[in-house]
């Protein structure tokens, strides 16, 4: 079965800094600042760094939204960066190697 992902939670430290980028750039949706920070981590050749990433923030999104009319697209990228990257991180699951590139995206910013 390939992996899917349902809805999307970030930290409170991600949100601090996505509402810093907010306020810089005037782009006022979470989505297109998290699909940025997606695409960013996937353009490096390694395996985002491991790091226990709490889904402690009030911002919540649903993978529809998240990713938008292209969600086939970036699900498939997706799947392929995973099949490359995630025995480097000792097998983490679907979801959370999505977290892990949407936290390494957004401190690239």
């Amino acid at each position: 079965m390939l992996p899917t992902i349902d809805t999307i939670k970030l930290s409170e430290k991600q949100k601090q800094q996505l509402i810093r980028l907010k306020t810089k750039t005037g782009i006022e949706n979470w989505n297109v600042l998290c699909r940025w920070a997606l695409c960013l981590s996937l353009a490096e050749e390694s395996a985002p760094p491991y790091e226990e990433i709490p889904s402690n923030s009030n911002v919540e999104m649903s993978w529809k939204v998240f990713a938008g009319e292209y969600a086939d697209i970036y699900l498939a990228v997706l799947r392929e960066a995973y099949k490359k990257q995630s025995a480097q991180l000792n097998e983490v699951h679907f979801g959370e190697f999505l977290k892990l590139h949407i936290n390494r995206g957004i401190s690239l910013f």
